[in-house]
């Protein structure tokens, strides 16, 4: 008893060591969360934080349908969670304040007004003549004055998503701001590379709603930009529905339409980017949407729509983590005829990106983790039996000695005859060979007890 139990609670402390060390890390179950919520395709992004611009270059309350189209688009992202922080809202006029409007305070995209877009929770950032050309430029790549509110600034960082809208009327390569300037193609891809160099995106997704659209995205540059277009060169963008009481229209098609898709999206959906380009109509439309995607990395079935348009908590992974969640960068293999295609199978679904498991970040699999634990249970365990062993081949067993007193007492018994209750005194005292002490009394001399 004195070396076993001592023996047992060492081998039951290796145990359960080998039982937790079985036992998944931190970074593994974290990992194997992100596997399991994965799209079909695997979402490759390694983005923290959304943002998005949206702008109504559009001045005069005959261009209703273009305020009402950035508002559309405003509730969306809000509803799928990007904060106002993260929204810069540019509108060229406030229609629901015109004299004109018959509900005055309310914007409306559809004729039975169901549904008001101004509402009394909208934040705009940029209004009337403060949506310039310039402006815009100055929110893009970040060159502001001092004295700008953070509220007007765009504070990405090289981990941020970017969804720029813009809406008005626009011909060849140029988009016009309040009928007094305009914005061409060449700009814009300017201002993204800007924003590349400094590191102010990881990636962007620009879309646009005005007449010969897809000419507005052709001089792009940069890398990691996915762009789409109500139309293309020499077709008009056409709007969608006249409402009688206020006299004009009040949505463009496009901008309905991609709503209309979005209505079915929420901030836990799955839905990718082809299957948006894929919903895109030309007989509704009634002009031909363009996609451009030869400067995205990612193929289009594994790029969740909410990788723009959704929330995202900040949240940072390990490398490990990273390089076990993330694949290899890949380039689009679609080209432009593919993109302008408008069949009724999505032209838009690239490869799945795949995972190795040879990589320096491929975790170990479960199997080996295993052995490796019990391996070092059974290590341990042997030790601690060696070493028990050799204790007890080496202490040599002693008899207990009696006290002198007791010796005297044995020495007069032998020389008188006693009677039976003394014969059974002297048999329980003579424990030469039966130790009756409890065994927590052992445990407490081998543990406290030195020993010789």
């Amino acid at each position: 008893m004195l070396v076993s139990f001592p023996h047992l609670l060492l081998f039951l402390f290796s145990w359960t060591w080998g039982i937790l060390a079985a036992t998944p890390s931190h970074e593994q179950i974290v990992g194997d969360f992100f596997n399991k919520n994965a799209p079909p395709g695997g979402s490759t992004s390694n983005h923290t934080n959304n943002w998005a611009v949206l702008v109504c270059s559009s001045r005069y309350w005959f261009n209703y349908r273009h305020m009402a189209n950035a508002l559309g688009m405003y509730r969306t992202v809000k509803r799928l969670g990007i904060p106002d922080s993260n929204i810069i809202l540019m509108l060229a006029d406030d229609a629901a304040c015109n004299a004109r409007n018959r509900f005055p305070g309310s914007v409306y995209a559809n004729p039975g007004r169901g549904l008001d877009l101004y509402g009394d929770n909208i934040e705009v950032d940029y209004r009337g003549y403060e949506v310039t050309v310039e402006n815009f430029i100055r929110v893009l790549t970040g060159r502001m004055e001092p004295s700008v509110p953070r509220s007007k600034r765009l504070l990405t960082d090289a981990h941020s998503n970017i969804f720029v809208y813009m809406t008005g009327h626009g011909g060849n390569e140029f988009l016009k701001f309040q009928d007094n300037e305009e914005i061409s193609a060449f700009d814009i891809a300017d201002a993204f590379e800007q924003m590349w160099q400094k590191k102010r995106y990881n990636e962007i997704f620009f879309m646009i709603d005005t007449c010969q659209a897809n000419t507005m995205y052709s001089k792009f540059y940069s890398p990691n930009i996915l762009a789409t277009g109500s139309s293309k060169l020499d077709q008009n963008s056409y709007s969608y529905e006249n409402d009688a009481d206020l006299g004009i229209s009040v949505i463009d098609r496009f901008t309905h339409y991609v709503l209309e898709f979005m209505e079915g999206i929420n901030k836990t959906s799955h839905e990718s980017m082809a299957d948006l380009f894929a919903s895109y109509d030309p007989e509704k439309i009634h002009s031909e949407p363009g996609v451009r995607s030869d400067l995205f990395r990612r193929p289009l079935s594994g790029v969740r729509i909410t990788d723009f348009l959704g929330g995202v908590a900040q949240v940072e992974v390990g490398a490990g983590v990273a390089a076990a969640t993330s694949g290899a960068d890949e380039t689009s293999a679609w080209d432009e005829e593919h993109v302008e295609s408008t069949t009724a199978e999505s032209p838009w679904r690239g490869t799945e990106n795949t995972t190795s498991e040879t990589g320096p970040g491929a975790t170990k699999s479960p199997q080996w983790r295993g052995v490796r634990a019990w391996s070092g249970v059974l290590l341990l365990g042997a030790l601690v039996g060696w070493v028990g062993w050799r204790k007890v081949v080496r202490t040599p067993v002693r008899t207990p000695e009696l006290p002198s007193s007791l010796e005297r007492a044995g020495a007069s018994s032998r020389a008188r005859p006693v009677n039976s209750s003394a014969s059974s005194l002297s048999a329980l005292l003579a424990f030469d060979s039966v130790d009756l002490r409890p065994p927590i009394f052992n445990v407490f001399i081998y543990f406290v007890l030195p020993h010789p």
